[in-house]
């Protein structure tokens, strides 16, 4: 399998559409001045995307462009900032503004994040994206790969990595307070999936680009059961409960404990279905020792009432969603909260720790970085792996469960052949690179 994109020109204009996307030559990457706005172009603006947008505003930064396949979801910020260009098709703003600005913004469905991405990182653009990073691993890899060596500022939207409890279970960890952890569980409730299938066929809305809306899946009838939310969970546009909440809640133990690429996966749950993602599931990945930490068995769940060892330890799931097993305790926690066990052992226990400093606040990091300054946090560096891993999961449930080795430097599956298929997508005419 090779790793390497077409070198050809993804921008030569909106025209390429039916006749494939290609990426051209990198174009150098410009820092902003301490005291100049940030020129940033927002693509997909409702929802996430809404947030994301004021969360720029109120850092002063300068809306140079808004994309939105909906006119209606589109419709306040439109309203909001009408001396920003707008537009439906990201490479036609490209193809107007991209020498205007400076950075994008992207909080489309999981299934557009990686062509709008790759053709800001072309154009030396700094970029925010949305969780989880793409749609595939494959795709994950170039996103990751581009963007270093394009040296641009790029941040995951792994908002909660700010939150200061996170950053009291990893000072927690990485201190020794339970002693070497080899094995981690980590989890989220719900039974959200299992779309059902819908039958009848309604008009597309007036005010949507159904066509630009699908991408470079194929196409199929709109029905409102995808668009504007269910696409979550249908396995062409979204990535279930597990793309949605893994790159949240693994970012606990992935770096409280250094993790980055798994050498094997396994996974459970009930049968595959083709098209929608599950109720449940359950996903076992083995990462190999890495300097001083022992290999690591990492455990993701996705089910009502958390995983049963919380049962057999008497532990209650509700507001946690991991548990770290050390050689001297445990240590339960989720975002807000956290609890070293048996609490007989650690009362009172004075524990010295090296202090992960608090965050100037999520997106004041990648702002910060476009000017200049060290990388976000949750730069592609760090998060590209922690995606893949997210998306590896999915992968091991797909192709039935059994497990199989992950080579994570050529993407390489070894023991399971259905699992190879669902590496690297088949994007649909028009959409190739």
């Amino acid at each position: 399998m090779t790793h390497s994109i077409n070198r050809r020109d993804l921008l030569k204009s909106a025209a390429a559409v039916g006749t494939g996307l290609f990426l051209g030559p990198p174009s150098p990457r410009a820092f902003a001045a301490a005291n100049e706005k940030i020129n940033v172009a927002f693509i997909g603006i409702g929802g996430r995307g809404a947030a994301n947008l004021g969360s720029m505003v109120r850092l002063g930064e300068n809306v140079a462009g808004l994309c939105d396949v909906d006119d209606v979801r589109a419709g306040k910020a439109y309203e909001r900032y009408p001396k920003a260009r707008k537009f439906k098709d990201f490479r036609k703003m490209y193809d107007a503004i991209g020498k205007q600005i400076d950075a994008v913004v992207i909080s489309t469905p999981d299934h557009t994040h990686f062509h709008p991405s790759m053709a800001a990182l072309q154009l030396g653009k700094h970029l925010y994206c949305e969780k989880p990073m793409a749609h595939s691993i494959w795709e994950v890899r170039q996103m990751t790969d581009l963007a270093r060596k394009q040296k641009v500022a790029t941040q995951l939207g792994v908002q909660r990595h700010t939150i200061p409890n996170v950053h009291r279970v990893v000072e927690l960890i990485q201190a020794g307070a339970i002693g070497t952890v080899t094995e981690v569980h980590s989890w989220i409730g719900g039974t959200r999936g299992m779309s059902k299938i819908p039958t009848d066929k309604p008009e597309v809305p007036a005010h949507l680009d159904w066509n630009l809306w699908q991408g470079p899946v194929a196409p199929r009838p709109y029905h409102s059961t995808y668009c504007p939310y269910g696409w979550r969970f249908w396995w062409d546009y979204g990535t279930g409960e597990t793309g949605n909440w893994g790159c949240h809640i693994l970012d606990i133990p992935f770096w409280a404990l250094d993790l980055d690429y798994p050498n094997h996966v396994s996974a459970s749950g009930p049968p595959v279905h083709a098209l929608t993602t599950p109720r449940s599931m359950a996903t076992h990945l083995r990462f190999p020792a890495k300097g001083d930490r022992p290999e690591v068995m990492l455990h993701w769940y996705h089910a009502q009432n958390g995983p049963e060892i919380l049962k057999k330890h008497g532990l209650k799931h509700n507001g946690n969603n991991t548990l770290f097993v050390g050689t001297e305790g445990m240590l339960l926690c989720g975002f807000s909260k956290r609890q070293l066990l048996p609490e007989s052992k650690f009362k009172g226990a004075k524990i010295e720790v090296k202090r992960v400093p608090n965050s100037p606040g999520f997106y004041h990091e990648w702002t910060a970085a476009i000017r200049g300054g060290g990388p976000a946090t949750c730069h592609f560096d760090y998060s590209g792996p922690l995606t893949e891993t997210v998306l590896l999961g999915n992968v091991a449930y797909r192709a039935g469960g059994e497990g199989f080795g992950w080579d994570h430097k050529p993407l390489t599956v070894t023991g399971n052949p259905r699992a190879r298929g669902l590496i690297k997508p088949a994007f649909r005419v028009g959409w190739q690179v």
